[in-house]
Order: C-alpha cells, then sequence, then structure tokens
C-alpha cells in the first residue's frame, strides 16, 4: 500500500514470491544467496515501453470518458529514486515528519544510493507503471464494450510520486478534450495515506490546471468487497495452495498480509483496517473457509505503535508452533511492487529459510490477470450508471465523512470540490 516506506528507510528491497525456495536459490545462485520465490527481469534504465495512454501523438478516436488510475507509483529507474524519494517524504499525508520539507530533503539524499542498489536486484525499477499501463489498456477495451454510451474510454496514470504525476495526467486529460473523468483509486481499501493523499493532490492540481472547472469529475474511492476482486484474489489462493502436496493443502496456513498504519492513524478513525478485514472475510468466504488463516501487517518502521501482529513475526511464531507451510496472500496489493517483490519474496523469505520454515510461499500477484481486469471495468461501468442521473451524488456516502480526528483542511476541502 505504501509502497514500502519500511524498505525505503531500512534498506529492503525484493523480487517475487511464488516457486519453492530451493528452485529460487538456483535461479540467484550466481547474484545473491537470498531465498526467493521466483524472478521478474525489468528495464534498469526506465520503462522500455510507450505509455499509450499517455501518449498524445497516438492516432484514435478522441476519448469520451476518462478514467485515472490513481497511485503510489514507483521509480521506473536508476534516475527516477532520489525525485520520487523526495516527494514520498515530502508528503505529509502519508509520513508526517517534524520540519517536513527539511527533513524530506536530507533522508532523500541519504537513502538514494540505497535505495538504488535495492531496486537493481528486482532489475533497475518498479514494474508499478508497466502492470497499471497493462490493466488500463485491457480496460478500455472492455469498457468499450459494455458501456458504449460513455464510449471511448481512455485511462490516464496518476501516480502520487513518480512519474507520470497526477499533473502529467491532468495535461494528457486537458489535451484530449476531456469532459467526463472518473477518479479510480487503484487501493481496493481506502486510507487517508494513500487514496485519501492521492484525492487531496489531484484537487490541489485542479485548482491549478482547471480553474473553470470544464471536466465533470466522479470518484471510484473504494472497492474492497467487489466481486470480480474477491474471486481474482481466490483464484490466486487456490492456484498457491497447488504448490502443496495434496495430503496437506487444507493445513496450509493462509497468512493476508497488508501495510501496516501508525495506530495514531487508525485511532484517528481510518477506515482501512475494518476494510482489509472485509476483503479477507469474503475471499475465506469464497473458499469455503477451507483453510486456517490470519491478518497481518507489514512495513512497520520507526518507534511509534504500528497495526500488527507484523507479518514477519508472524511467519517465524507459526514456524516456531510447527506450521511449516504457509502462503502468503498480499490482500491490499494488486501489482507487483518492491513491497512483494522484496519484503515478502527476498526479506521475510530469507529470515524464514534461514529459520528452517521450508513451506513458505506466496500466492501470486493479481498483475493483468483477466478476472480482475474484467472487475476494474465493472466497477467503472457500474459507477458510470449510477453517476449519470441527474441529481446524483458524484462521490460515496463514505468518502463524504472524514475521520473523527482529521484535523486536515484539505481533507474537508477535497470532499466539498468533488461533491459538487
Amino acid at each position: 500500500m505504501f509502497q514500502s516506506t519500511r524498505s525505503l528507510l531500512r534498506g529492503a528491497t525484493a523480487t517475487p514470491l511464488r516457486a519453492s525456495w530451493s528452485r529460487q536459490q538456483q535461479v540467484l545462485a550466481c547474484s545473491r544467496p537470498a531465498a526467493m520465490l521466483s524472478v521478474r527481469s525489468f528495464s534498469t534504465t526506465g520503462p522500455a515501453y510507450k505509455d499509450a495512454a499517455q501518449d498524445t501523438t497516438t492516432h484514435k478516436p478522441k476519448p469520451k470518458t476518462g478514467v485515472v488510475l490513481m497511485n503510489l507509483g514507483g521509480p521506473g529507474g536508476q534516475d527516477e529514486v532520489h525525485d520520487f524519494l523526495l516527494r514520498l517524504f515530502s508528503d505529509g499525508d502519508l509520513i508526517p515528519l517534524p520540519m517536513q520539507s527539511y527533513a524530506a530533503k536530507f533522508i532523500a539524499k541519504r537513502r538514494t544510493p540505497k535505495i538504488k542498489d535495492q531496486y537493481m536486484q528486482i532489475g533497475g525499477g518498479s514494474p508499478i507503471r508497466k502492470w497499471t499501463t497493462e490493466q488500463g489498456t485491457a480496460m478500455e477495451k472492455i469498457l468499450d464494450k459494455i458501456s458504449p454510451e460513455s464510449a471511448p474510454h481512455k485511462h490516464y496514470i496518476a501516480f502520487r510520486y513518480a512519474s507520470p504525476l497526477t499533473p502529467e495526467a491532468l495535461e494528457s486529460m486537458k489535451a484530449d478534450g476531456i469532459e467526463r473523468a472518473v477518479a479510480f483509486t487503484q487501493y481496493p481499501q481506502y486510507s487517508c495515506s494513500t487514496t485519501g493523499s492521492s484525492m487531496n493532490e489531484l484537487y490541489r492540481q485542479l485548482q491549478e490546471l482547471d480553474p473553470q472547472r470544464k471536466m465533470k469529475w466522479s470518484v471510484i474511492d473504494r472497492w474492497f468487497t467487489h466481486n470480480g476482486l474477491v474471486q481474482a484474489f481466490a483464484n490466486h489462493i487456490e492456484a498457491g495452495l497447488e504448490q502443496y502436496p495434496a495430503e496437506t493443502r487444507d493445513k496450509v496456513i493462509i497468512l493476508f498480509s497488508a501495510h501496516s498504519l501508525p495506530m495514531e492513524v487508525v485511532n484517528r478513525g481510518d477506515s482501512y483496517p475494518s476494510e482489509v478485514a472485509a476483503t479477507v472475510e469474503a475471499v475465506m468466504k469464497k473458499l469455503n473457509h477451507r483453510n486456517p488463516y490470519r491478518l497481518v501487517w507489514q512495513s512497520q518502521v520507526g518507534p511509534k505503535p504500528w497495526l500488527g501482529p507484523k507479518t514477519d513475526m508472524a511467519i517465524m511464531g507459526l514456524g516456531e508452533k510447527g506450521h511449516n507451510d504457509q502462503l502468503l496472500v498480499p490482500i491490499a496489493f494488486t501489482s507487483d511492487h518492491i513491497e512483494t517483490l522484496f519484503e515478502l519474496d527476498l526479506e521475510y523469505g530469507e529470515e524464514a529459510h534461514k529459520a528452517g520454515i521450508t513451506g513458505l510461499k506466496r500466492a501470486e500477484s493479481l498483475n493483468a490477470d483477466p478476472v480482475f481486469i474484467q472487475a476494474m471495468a465493472d466497477i467503472v461501468k457500474t459507477h458510470l450508471d449510477e453517476t449519470a442521473p441527474a441529481g446524483s451524488s458524484p462521490i460515496s456516502k463514505q468518502f463524504e465523512v472524514r475521520c473523527p480526528g482529521c484535523t486536515n483542511d484539505t481533507c474537508k476541502d477535497t470532499r466539498e470540490y468533488f461533491k459538487q
């Protein structure tokens, strides 16, 4: 969820986890002695593809509806790491720091060399833009078929801390003449630190780039129990369980791992923990509750209290109690990035391997899964239908309500803006 703030602060990075530890060690024997579950390769000099969604030179029919896919993003190559870190640590919605601007510059400069090395271990950069582009392009095609009245559709990527940033997305939308726009968060579960931060940034940038409000906006701010999302997770879990012997398969403990939150954010009233738990329950119901499971939390950092139990401690604790077979499921992430590719696959995997836990595996991330992409299209289609009638609200009832303990005036202004 938070693009692994723990990794960025401590020096952790990744490469994906899905097969057995021994097979991954054979693959990586020449580069790293750590245990992993599988390996992908990405460009070391930035994205090796052209982002057609924001390529204004591509000759296509003028889009009628723009769908903005919002996420944290990640550096596509080595030369993007410093600026990514600087933007990330400058965001008080995500990481509140004393003397934020000065602290952000100091941390970004200090961390850049190590984080560059970490990204080199997963191929040189984050794959999140690649996956988001594939998802958005496939979603467009489905939407044009199932929602001809709002076609042609075009997706735009608005990352919070890496290119393409929110202003880049808005400039592309203006160039395309978009008048109907949907802000579609790619975090299924809402948090002020993720979707909230992206929405606040969208609001700020619209003040500058669309002061006359030529674009009509509506917001998809959460979709944590959508049936297509739940089915996609269930399918990937079933595929992961197939890696275990039939006689022990139903005893495998499913560990649903999500990015943790500081308890001060939880106590402020952030809905994220309850929404993650609701996703877990919906997935387990789809699986008929045939396996034991736990919801655990990763990426805690710093001395303050965070939501627990910690993922790595849960893995080790269960292993000590004789539970060798454990299947990790990144339940709050839909695309592979540093939190799955390093933190789960390398860091926790290596710790488990050293402790003799040989049955730890990870369910594959959703990425470009057709079931997941169909779910994305269905969510947008339903949303467009619900917001089409005159007088319908462009935002959900949940998004209208701020956290009980919220003191951020921008959160209030953002809701007022998109409610109109």
